[in-house]
């Protein structure tokens, strides 16, 4: 826009904004929904993650008994040197009884430190085995999931959904247990103490647990708003963050922070009102207690009065119903976090039970397949091979699709309609034609990305879809134009997976000239390299790609316009390369710079996923259709361009190609 001067700028500025005006910054429901509070079928199942930890998870709860039946003792002492040792001027009893205090404390400390250790040690094992078991499992998804499932989402689940579980074990499950075991402990020793008493102390509890479910609700309410506020922030940041360059490009740089200001209040607000519910919450409990504590007063001084109770049961009761209410209101707190633990594994287990690609498991002879293969050369063959992305109706007849033409699209939007052709050792394919015509799919369903509705794709004969994917991946090597690097040092990105030394590794490089790039790098080999490839330019890149495909000696190369982003010398030395990694190998090119697949044994012309035209580059170019018009638009032979195609001859609406 900015080349068309200021009016193509304001004209561009102006289709932005309203691009990012009306991109949602709104959660999905799945971020948004909290669900039951409890459900047994995602216990058990959470459950098999503690099996392996039982002897954590026992010892965890050992530590509770004990801090539990420790404040029961406290309690206990102070009633007998009231109602014995203070009556009985007994001052060693006294010291004994403050020893014993001492001792209390002591192991109260010991049993405070052991169930918080032990509940850490349960809660991070089984996050650390499901975070590895999600992340291997998503390996294994097929990328189809990965088109239609946004990657924040993605990583919303191996972060934040994974750690809401490990609050659950760390400060939820364990420690609510415990609560549970205090507050009937508590009960029976205060019913079996004085049951007068007891009962004088729990007429408020009815209150209490009026007030926990009013404060769960409204609790319940702020999570909810909290969690969609923060899943807009995120969505919101992590959109601007990737089109950064277009927002410093058209200026949108104060529109952009006024709306994530006014998102980012939406979400100061929620929390907010999130705290007012806590901050009304336990001033009513504390209210709450004291009335308990009044109850109980008023009850025992007819009690005292009346030689029925002495005075140091009282001091023990004031003692105990203080202790009752503080586990009643922790138990309030961790239904929230029990509850935000079952939305979170609800989705975790739904990602877990996505069925993943068919033949991931490694196999146990993948070198001596890859070996036996590769050793007798490999023939690629598509036969009558039907693709749609999303819902396809394998129903449909065939020729039927075919009757209207390549453009109807009939009632599938097929991406590939009946394709056929074989490359055997030794040989190469091209495949031309224009942006969607199905050059990149028929790559993408060869490594089996993708399955197609019908047909078959066979490697040296067999169905891929009976090929381990480890075996088939490890005999293709493919070069994308779009080149992607990982954050780390360049030996480790040009090795990738291939088993092979570093000098292997350098001869790969320089086959291309790869290693004039690399020795000008500051740190040479070992330069780590930042995220997607970031400290390098385009064509480095490519270059980089080139080498990594060249060490990883493949036996069928794929090559989507690989030189795309070099220049004209640098362009030749590969060329070079690739004819001589070529020999004896099957190769299939997606060409976009028709020049470049002049050599090619067979090129096919695509238009609307159908093959058009197929032949050499000579053939195609005497039979004066499709193939011919484009080579010639590109060659910039406007005359010849601008020729009517031969009879019979569809052409494509799009002028260029790729």
């Amino acid at each position: 826009a900015r080349a068309k001067g200021g009016g193509g700028a304001r004209a561009g500025a102006c289709e932005i904004a309203q691009v990012m005006a009306a991109a949602p910054a709104s959660a999905h429901p799945d971020d948004e929904a909290l669900g039951a509070a409890y459900d047994a079928r995602l216990v058990r199942r959470l459950l098999r993650y503690v099996r392996p930890y039982r002897a954590l998870a026992a010892a965890a709860l050992g530590c509770i008994g004990v801090a539990a039946a420790l404040q029961l003792a406290a309690p206990l002492l102070t009633r007998w040197v009231i109602d014995v040792a203070w009556p009985a001027r007994d001052r060693m009893l006294v010291v004994q009884v403050a020893g014993g205090f001492a001792a209390l404390l002591v192991l109260q400390f010991a049993a405070s430190y052991g169930e918080t250790l032990f509940t850490a040690l349960l809660g991070h094992r089984v996050i650390r085995d499901l975070r590895a078991e999600l992340f291997a499992h998503v390996q294994r998804l097929p990328i189809a999931y990965f088109d239609r499932t946004p990657v924040g989402r993605l990583v919303t689940r191996v972060t934040s959904d994974v750690e809401a579980l490990n609050e659950l074990f760390t400060s939820g499950v364990v420690s609510g247990v415990g609560d549970l075991f205090t507050l009937v402990a508590i009960s029976v020793v205060m019913l079996v103490v004085d049951w007068r008493l007891a009962v004088a102390a729990f007429v408020v509890i009815p209150l209490v647990l009026l007030t926990s479910r009013v404060f769960q609700r409204h609790v319940r309410e702020t999570y909810r708003e909290i969690r969609a506020r923060v899943a807009q922030v995120n969505a919101y940041l992590g959109e601007r963050l990737s089109g950064m360059r277009l927002i410093q490009l058209f200026g949108r740089e104060h529109s952009e922070a006024q709306r994530f200001a006014r998102l980012n209040e939406g979400h100061l607000e929620a929390q907010l009102r999130s705290i007012t519910v806590y901050a009304l919450y336990f001033p009513v409990i504390e209210f709450l207690t004291t009335l308990a504590l009044a109850s109980l007063l008023v009850t025992a001084a007819g009690e005292v009065a009346g030689h029925r109770v002495t005075v140091g049961t009282v001091a023990a009761f004031l003692q105990l119903v203080r202790r009752f209410f503080q586990p009643l209101q922790d138990l309030s707190e961790k239904y929230n976090i029990l509850q935000a633990a079952m939305a979170a594994s609800e989705r975790l287990f739904g990602l877990l039970d996505t069925p993943g690609t068919a033949g991931h498991a490694p196999s146990t002879d993948r070198e001596a397949r890859v070996r036996a293969m590769a050793s007798r050369g490999v023939t690629v063959q598509f036969e009558h091979v039907w693709f749609a992305y999303g819902p396809a109706t394998p129903a449909v007849d065939p020729a039927a699709e075919l009757a209207g033409g390549p453009e109807t699209g009939g009632s599938v939007p097929w991406v590939l309609r009946d394709v056929s052709f074989t490359v055997g050792p030794g040989q190469s394919l091209a495949l031309v034609g224009h942006t969607g015509a199905g050059k990149s799919t028929i790559v993408n369903l060869l490594l089996r990305y993708y399955e197609p509705q019908r047909g078959r794709i066979l490697v040296n004969g067999e169905d891929v879809r009976q090929l381990p994917l480890d075996v088939l991946r490890a005999l293709m090597a493919y070069v994308q134009q779009d080149i992607f690097l990982f954050a780390g040092d360049v030996l480790t990105n040009v090795r990738l997976s291939a088993p092979i030394g570093d000098e292997e590794v350098h001869r790969a490089a320089a086959r291309v000239g790869a290693d004039r790039v690399i020795d000008r790098l500051p740190g040479g080999w070992r330069h780590v390299l930042g995220e997607r490839g970031a400290g390098v330019s385009v064509g480095e890149r490519q270059l980089l790609a080139f080498a990594r495909a060249i060490a990883a000696d493949p036996s069928v190369l794929l090559l989507d316009e690989a030189t795309s982003a070099v220049d004209s010398r640098v362009e030749a030395d590969i060329q070079e390369a690739v004819r001589a990694l070529m020999r004896g190998r099957t190769t299939i090119a997606i060409a976009h710079r028709l020049s470049t697949i002049t050599d090619a044994d067979e090129i096919l012309v695509l238009h609307h996923g159908a093959v058009i035209e197929r032949g050499t580059h000579r053939s195609l170019l005497e039979a004066g259709g499709t193939y011919e018009r484009l080579f010639r638009l590109q060659a910039g032979d406007e005359a010849l361009a601008n020729r009517p195609a031969a009879q019979g001859t569809r052409l494509p609406t799009d002028a260029a190609v790729g």
